[in-house]
């Protein structure tokens, strides 16, 4: 289930960008890609939280794999606040700059964190 998280993952961020890009350019076809990315946030949700319960955490690891769990969260409604300002040709500085320190707080902590099935 790691590895499935982990794609979704990295499957989100490339779709992500290559949809805002797309809704950057006036590209009509931004729309379905969107969707795609959409379908992408529900399975990374999805296999994150199969992945929080399968876990049995003690102590300080429950708390920190709490925080990282929330702040993917918000990761994903940022990257969806990205998109949805963008096609609709407002500011996007304020949620880019969310976007950017959370999803590295999110990376530092996915790095620094022992994967619990594997250690």
């Amino acid at each position: 289930m790691t590895h499935m998280h982990i794609t979704a993952w990295a499957l989100g961020i490339i779709l992500f960008l290559v949809t805002y890009a797309m809704y950057r350019s006036g590209n009509g076809k931004a729309r379905i890609w969107h969707m795609l990315s959409r379908l992408l946030y529900v399975l990374i949700v999805a296999t994150g939280l199969i992945l929080y319960t399968g876990f049995d955490l003690k102590g300080a690891y429950a708390m920190w794999y709490g925080i990282k769990m929330l702040l993917g969260i918000l990761v994903i409604g940022s990257m969806e606040m990205v998109l949805v300002r963008t096609k609709k040709q407002k500011s996007t500085a304020g949620t880019w700059i969310l976007f950017v320190i959370t999803l590295a707080i999110v990376l530092y902590l996915g790095f620094k964190l022992p994967v619990l099935p594997f250690s």
